[in-house]
C-alpha cells in the first residue's frame, strides 16, 4: 500500500524538445470508478491499481491510498475486455522538475527533498491523451509527502493547478 500525494495542472503550452525526454505508452481501462479499479498497460508492463480516497486524511489533505498489483499479459487482455466506458490511452513524458519549483530557503531546511529532486525522484508526468481526448494534456507531480506538495511552484508553462478536480481524472474521464 502506497499513499499518492500529488498535484495536477493543465498545461498551457508543451515544453520545447518533448521528444528528447523519456516517454511511456500507457493504456487503461476502469473496471470501477469509485474506488478506482483499473488495468493498466504501461509499455510492457502490466498491473492493477485501487486507489481509493483516504479515509484517514484530514480535511483539504491530497493524498490518496494506491495498491498496485502486478498482472501478466494474458490477465491483462482478459481483464481489459471488462472495463467499463472510454479506454484511456496517453504517452507520458517523463520530465526534470522545474529548476525554480522550491525556493532555495525551502530546499536548504528540507536536504530530503532537495536530494529527492537530484536523484530524480520528483518530476513532472506529462500525460499527452489520445482519442478520444485528443488535445488533452495534464501534468502531474508526485510528492512524498503533504508539506512539500504545499511548498511547490508550479512549472511556467503549467495552466490551472486542477487538483482534486474530478473532471481531471482518468476514473472520469473513462465514464465520461
Amino acid at each position: 500500500m502506497g499513499l499518492e500525494i500529488e498535484r495536477k495542472f493543465t498545461v498551457k503550452e508543451l515544453p520545447k524538445d518533448l521528444d528528447k525526454y523519456p516517454f511511456h505508452i500507457i493504456e487503461q481501462g476502469y473496471l470501477n470508478v469509485r474506488p478506482a479499479i483499473r488495468v493498466r498497460r504501461e509499455d510492457d508492463i502490466y498491473y492493477m491499481t485501487y486507489k481509493g480516497d483516504n479515509a484517514l486524511a484530514k480535511a483539504g489533505e491530497i493524498g490518496k491510498i494506491e495498491y498496485n498489483m502486478p498482472l501478466d499479459k494474458d490477465s491483462y487482455d482478459h481483464m481489459v475486455t471488462k472495463a467499463d466506458g472510454n479506454m484511456i490511452r496517453k504517452k507520458r513524458y517523463l520530465l526534470p522538475l522545474n529548476e525554480d519549483g522550491f525556493s532555495t530557503e525551502y530546499l536548504s531546511s528540507h536536504p530530503d527533498i532537495h536530494k529527492e529532486i537530484q536523484e530524480k525522484n520528483i518530476k513532472i508526468e506529462l500525460d499527452v491523451f489520445e482519442a478520444p481526448f485528443d488535445g488533452t494534456i495534464i501534468a502531474e507531480v508526485e510528492f512524498p509527502d503533504e508539506e512539500s506538495a504545499a511548498a511547490y511552484k508550479p512549472a511556467s508553462w503549467f495552466a490551472e493547478d486542477v487538483t482534486g478536480q474530478k473532471e481531471y481524472s482518468n476514473a472520469y474521464m473513462s465514464a465520461m
